[in-house]
């Protein structure tokens, strides 16, 4: 909604006004201010917009999570580094089921701008080897099932990893 600058300007205003506020001796405001302020801060780091489509994503409407990707205007200026991860991440999922090679793209450049959750970067890796048995790559779906077998410490993947090696034995 904000660009990322002018919600740390926002923060930094409601501050300033809690602290006068805190002065003045109304102690109340100013710690409620303090909170509004916290959330400002909490949306610089976690963009609001990627949250929402997180949302569609998890009710799995693919759809309503492009919408919300949408609405991102200009991800490189607008989000941080890991943000702009993890828009191209979630860029790959809707991609993965319509065009493969664009999912690898986004796939790869959500890897390289870094995903905070090893959870992420371990679904990341395996639809990339996913993609790269498609294109008949074994060597380097090989190498990205290994990897994402050992960032997966909840063993949440395993049941897909282990269904994508069989399938590999078979190429």
């Amino acid at each position: 909604m904000f660009n990322k600058n002018i919600k740390l300007v926002i923060a930094a205003l409601i501050i300033g006004y809690a602290v006068y506020q805190f002065i003045e001796g109304n102690i109340g405001n100013g710690i409620f201010l303090l909170l509004l302020s916290g959330i400002f801060i909490f949306l610089y780091f976690r963009n609001e917009m990627i949250l929402l489509a997180f949302l569609r994503m998890r009710k799995q409407d693919l759809i309503g999570t492009q919408k919300w990707l949408d609405k991102i205007n200009k991800p490189e200026a607008a989000l941080t580094v890991k943000q702009q991860g993890y828009y191209n991440y979630l860029h790959g999922i809707i991609h993965s089921q319509k065009n493969l090679t664009q999912a690898e793209k986004f796939f790869k450049k959500a890897l390289k701008l870094g995903l905070t959750m090893d959870y992420d970067v371990a679904m990341a890796k395996l639809s990339l080897a996913g993609i790269a048995m498609q294109k008949r790559r074994k060597r380097e779906a090989t190498t990205l099932l290994q990897e994402a077998k050992k960032l997966d410490k909840n063993n949440m993947l395993t049941e897909q990893i282990k269904m994508m090696k069989d399938q590999m034995k078979k190429i």
